[in-house]
């Protein structure tokens, strides 16, 4: 799955961390989702694009 999360994140000047609190997840989380090394579930995929006031499917994508 990609994602535009990074691109995102850096619009908005957030760390990781940052994001990962916002989030309540760990920072590791972030990264490996940033790098496709982690689908998130829906119940954070939904946080992720509220956060951002997008759709899901304005940041994720199948291949």
């Amino acid at each position: 799955m990609n994602n535009r999360l990074k691109v995102l994140r850096a619009e908005r000047d957030w760390t990781q961390a940052d994001l990962a609190a916002a989030l309540q997840v760990s920072r590791q989380t972030i990264n490996a989702v940033e790098k496709g090394k982690f689908d998130p579930s829906l119940p954070l995929a939904f946080k992720i694009a509220r956060l951002f006031e997008l759709k899901i499917e304005e940041i994720f994508s199948e291949n």
